[in-house]
């Protein structure tokens, strides 16, 4: 229980009710080291294509822990390569339409980033746009992704809306195309499927460089990228911009999809 323990000093250093560096769960917790050699999970741009749809088609159950724009929320972890807590904290108003632009930032929400280097800003990719078009001018609060019923805090954990969606029937489609179950899909899946879709993008006709997907990641080198993220899958699909659509997936897997 050391982690939940560690969770609530943390808490309290961000509520300013104990001193900044004061964790003592910390020092007794021995910090696991990362398999540098592993390369990490993600979605192809297909399957992230069908994952969206399902979200897109999700019916949250009436209770306070369900996630009712599920579909916005995975596409804007999708389509900027933000950590989990960063794109929880974004506000409404780091999203600049007319500049097409996403800003992560501190905010009175948030309070801080993961690293100096965290502090960003990438594209509004058209899909994306669309996406949170509808969305942001019903929003009733400053948050974009608040919880349901507290709408000055951001939304927590959202695993059962992801198993739900993962196992739901517009994922059940003929052989071949993916085929989860509960745990299966995982907030951090969507930062490494960004990357790898990023970097199947053109930049002025020219693959982009692992620097301009560094920076958008909020990396401080390209040495993350090159080692973990850097894999192109095993669909190759060369685009202008970042996207995961239905029209992108491989005609034998559209047949059988369950499509509203």
């Amino acid at each position: 229980h050391l982690n939940s323990l560690s969770n609530l000093y943390r808490r309290a250093q961000e509520d300013e009710v104990v001193p900044g560096e004061y964790n003592p769960a910390r020092a007794l917790m021995e910090k696991p080291q990362p398999d540098r050699g592993r390369e990490a999970a993600y979605l192809e741009v297909h399957e992230a294509a069908i994952f969206l749809e399902a979200c897109r088609q999700d019916r949250p159950p009436s209770d306070k822990h369900a996630v009712p724009y599920l579909y916005e929320l995975v596409a804007t972890c999708c389509l900027t390569g933000g950590r989990w807590s960063e794109v929880a904290g974004l506000m409404a108003d780091d999203v600049n339409f007319e500049r097409r632009t996403v800003t992560f930032r501190p905010n009175l929400y948030r309070k801080r980033l993961k690293t100096a280097n965290a502090a960003r800003v990438v594209p509004l990719w058209p899909q994306l746009a669309e996406i949170l078009g509808d969305y942001v001018p019903n929003l009733r609060g400053p948050l974009l992704f608040p919880q349901r019923g507290s709408p000055f805090r951001p939304v927590d954990n959202v695993r059962k809306s992801l198993d739900r969606a993962a196992t739901s029937e517009v994922c059940k489609a003929p052989k071949g195309a993916p085929r989860w179950k509960d745990g299966d899909i995982r907030s951090k899946m969507f930062r490494h499927t960004y990357c790898s879709a990023r970097l199947q993008t053109l930049d002025h006709g020219y693959p982009v460089s692992d620097f301009t997907v560094s920076k958008e990641l909020g990396h401080g080198g390209t040495s993350l990228v090159r080692r973990i993220y850097g894999h192109l899958g095993d669909v190759r699909h060369r685009a202008e911009v970042v996207e995961y659509r239905l029209e992108n997936v491989p005609q034998e897997l559209r047949k059988g999809l369950r499509l509203a």
